[in-house]
């Protein structure tokens, strides 16, 4: 059993082996610099923390329909106590994920969230939101938000670093990985630290899901999201292949070519290249999704197909009003937005009703501003692909 920290080296690849690594994160670094600068929408992040909740406990094998968030969002849970349970878990990602992106930021941020203290304020962020009943392991063991692992525990072929050392483990694992500052390099650290957090096993439950939201919430910091995408999506629409690689770079060292660490150093490279491919994708996504050239266009499919299919009031002369205020990214006084419509005064209001009511305009009040809004049934619309399950769910509704 484990119970020595250079047990897990090594942490990084070698400086040999590591440059084809830094081409890519660097590669990743510009791409998403670019991208997390766009203004959006506020309800876009909404819906994509909605989306990265879903994802995450997908690759659990815990994961609830898409409209089935939305219910537990509008505190609307299910009779079902099984169901019930897993709504409260979405939401209290949403609700972590959103709490530690505030707590964690900037370049101070990303270097707090390499210490032992953070990684057991994301389980405790996490699982301190649920009540007792769903505190339990799949084999009925209480689960302690926060608390480091009390007992051995094997996972698959991995068996973890004794319970008594975690801590050892963990102030190691956080003190290289806290270190590393240059900007490629540091994507390279978060991928290699993702894995190695899991090899550790600090946890009795939850030890992936506070894995990956630590990824999530360093990108954040480093400032390469602005909370427009995620790796989630990515690993969760690979999951055999995440679970692969994670795996196999648990493994020993296979030879004197393969490093000088205790473990496989080949194995830890191609889960870095993983994550960073993942990442590449998602932000290569979300880009061409950002395309404002094509926004307009799929605005106006979507009323179209509001106006002539569904018909309760939507009105193809919304366009322009949507458009705007998709751009800007901002609330609007619902009288400059009646004015945008180009038809009467009574006309207008009912326009205006029909879109709060089928969530294409939000707002916060019965007479406050306006925003643009992105109801799960128009995703399909507005952001093809995105969300591909919520799609079909809306559907079926």
């Amino acid at each position: 059993m484990y119970t020595h920290a250079h047990q897990f080296e090594p942490l990084m690849p070698s400086d040999a082996r590591i440059e084809p690594l830094l081409a890519k994160a660097h590669d990743l670094s510009r791409f998403a610099t670019t991208l997390a600068g766009t203004r959006v929408p506020p309800e876009l992040r909404s819906l994509l923390r909605s989306m990265n909740s879903y994802y995450t406990n997908r690759i659990e094998g815990q994961h609830t329909r898409p409209h089935e968030i939305d219910q537990a969002l509008r505190q609307d849970f299910s009779k079902d106590a099984m169901l019930a349970a897993k709504q409260r878990l979405a939401v209290a990602h949403i609700e972590a994920e959103q709490a530690l992106e505030q707590r964690y930021s900037g370049p101070d941020g990303a270097r707090a969230l390499y210490t032992v203290e953070a990684v057991q304020d994301m389980h405790q962020e996490l699982f301190g939101r649920l009540p007792p009943a769903d505190l339990l392991t799949s084999e009925n063991e209480p689960i302690a938000p926060g608390q480091l692992r009390t007992r051995e525990v094997k996972v698959g072929q991995h068996v973890a670093p004794a319970c008594a050392s975690v801590p050892q483990f963990l102030a190691r694992w956080a003190s290289f990985y806290g270190n590393v500052r240059r900007g490629e390099a540091a994507l390279v650290a978060m991928a290699a630290a993702h894995q190695r957090m899991g090899w550790i096993h600090p946890f009795i439950d939850g030890n992936g899901r506070v894995m990956r939201l630590h990824t999530h919430t360093l990108l954040s910091a480093l400032g390469y999201t602005g909370g427009l995408w995620s790796p989630l999506r990515g690993f969760a629409r690979s999951t055999e292949r995440y679970y692969a690689l994670l795996a196999d770079a648990d493994s020993l060292r296979r030879g004197d070519l393969d490093g000088r660490g205790n473990l496989s150093e080949q194995a830890l490279i191609a889960w870095i290249d993983y994550v960073l491919d993942i990442c590449l994708d998602q932000v290569t996504f979300m880009s061409g999704m950002l395309d404002f050239e094509t926004m307009k266009a799929r605005i106006e499919a979507c009323l179209v197909f509001e106006a002539t299919v569904v018909k309760q009031g939507v009105r193809q002369e919304s366009l322009r009003g949507l458009h705007y205020l998709f751009l800007s990214g901002e609330d609007m006084a619902r009288g400059d937005f009646k004015s945008m419509l180009g038809v009467s005064d009574r006309g207008a209001t009912d326009a205006l009703g029909a879109l709060v009511k089928r969530g294409l305009l939000k707002s916060d009040s019965p007479q406050g501003k306006v925003r643009f809004g992105l109801p799960q049934h128009a995703l399909r619309f507005l952001f093809p692909r995105l969300w591909p399950e919520a799609e079909a769910d809306a559907a079926t509704l």
